[in-house]
């Protein structure tokens, strides 16, 4: 004997049967009437983007401004050790879950786990939420949950677009310290390292005498002197990080030149810890 339907359900099918009869009455299907209007809207949308394209790239000439703004601006230095880079901005919530979940241990979570099951849980919401009604004020938990989606994404968006760097000018004002402290302040050449391992990055992603933030799984460099690499290792590694050390997933700095390269190993080969 079938099951009787429940009273919901039969309200279900009822408000389904009226939907078609109105359809086929006074709609039209969405194939392939409403397919076409959004493909029509959607030729539209890339014809104004390519006629915008197109008006930026007649009206400009060369860095002189046009309608839209110059053809170009100064190229990229690649060299750079002032820029600090930052997401766009619909990525700062991601790029705050960041600091929350660190590398190694629970960085995973953060970046994958986390947003994976929102989506997730998003994606199913039409299968496993089947009611007719569909007023905000009589579904509390759909209602809840959407705001603290909101609250969360727009909290950690903020806190994504406010977070604080260390620029490099602040961190070479440590560089005295940091001589004083590892033994290294009548070695011009380690101190002269120190200035450029602070300008070129570095603390991006290591560790030195507490400043810094340790990602991708960085070691900390307060003590690498005591690991007997020697300078010319130090010098190979930063020229070729994956060809010493396979899998690497540390940028290359040999633009900084070999004479700055081994200012830097030399830097890194005193840094046995702090003396005393």
């Amino acid at each position: 004997m079938p099951p009787v339907p429940s009273k919901l359900q039969k309200q279900y099918r009822e408000d389904f049967r009226r939907y078609k009869e109105d359809v086929k009455r006074e709609g039209k299907s969405f194939f392939p009437y409403a397919i076409f209007h959004d493909t029509v809207m959607s030729l539209a949308v890339v014809g104004v983007i390519i006629a915008l394209a197109s008006v930026w790239y007649y009206t400009a000439d060369g860095t002189e401004s046009g309608l839209l703004g110059p053809l170009y601006t100064d190229k990229a230095d690649p060299g750079t050790t002032s820029f600090i880079p930052r997401p766009d901005w619909f990525f700062y919530f991601l790029f705050y879950l960041l600091r929350i979940f660190k590398w190694p241990e629970s960085v995973v979570i953060g970046t994958v786990g986390i947003p994976t099951i929102l989506l997730i849980l998003l994606i199913g919401l039409p299968f496993y939420d089947r009611r007719a009604e569909r007023r905000p004020l009589r579904r509390p938990v759909a209602l809840v949950a959407a705001v603290l989606v909101v609250i969360s994404m727009g909290v950690l968006t903020w806190k994504g677009a406010t977070a604080r760097e260390s620029l490099p000018s602040e961190v070479i004002r440590e560089v005295p310290k940091w001589a004083e402290k590892q033994g290294f302040a009548n070695n011009k050449e380690a101190v002269e390292g120190a200035e450029l391992f602070a300008e070129s990055g570095c603390l991006t992603c290591h560790i030195y005498l507490g400043a810094g933030a340790q990602n991708l799984g960085a070691p900390e460099l307060t003590d690498e002197g005591t690991k007997g690499k020697g300078v010319q290792w130090q010098v190979d590694h930063l020229k070729c990080p994956s060809c010493v050390s396979p899998g690497s997933p540390m940028p290359a700095f040999a633009n900084l030149g070999d004479d700055n390269l081994r200012k830097i190993a030399v830097f890194l080969e005193t840094s046995k810890g702090p003396q005393g």
